[in-house]
């Protein structure tokens, strides 16, 4: 098979594949919810956690992993039909956007504008101490 070549899946390795990043979901929803039974105030997305699991269980695999990767790649060539819902709700809210969409707007921007100035800020402090440290 030729480098970019995508493999061709037999329906048991769709089933296999899409079993398997549902799992890694579902185990890192539950492992959250079973944490914030101890801990009320964790804040920790079980998405992500799910996907963390998934790395690692794709690491364990390693080349037994097409399965995961071909229906991943699927996954990803149709995420712009999850973006359809959304446009038809802006399309059917367009009075509600005209009324309101210029504050939205502002507010969109100057949060933008202001999460990237303090990330900046962050990290140039922290290349400051680090810098401090090393010498």
């Amino acid at each position: 098979m030729c480098e970019g070549e995508r493999p061709f899946l037999q329906p048991r390795d769709w089933v296999a594949g899409l079993s398997l990043l549902i799992l890694c979901q579902l185990a890192g929803e539950v492992l959250v919810l079973a944490a914030r039974l101890m801990l009320p105030s964790l804040l920790f997305p079980g998405p992500i956690l799910g996907l963390l699991l998934l790395l690692v269980v794709l690491k364990v695999l390693g080349e037994r992993a097409q399965a995961v990767v071909g229906v991943g790649n699927a996954l990803l060539g149709i995420l712009t039909l999850l973006f359809v819902p959304s446009a038809v709700g802006i399309m059917q809210q367009g009075e509600l956007i005209r009324d309101w969409g210029l504050p939205l707007l502002l507010a969109v921007v100057v949060s933008t504008v202001m999460t990237l100035l303090v990330t900046v800020g962050a990290f140039i402090g922290t290349e400051r101490l680090l810098a401090r440290k090393r010498s």
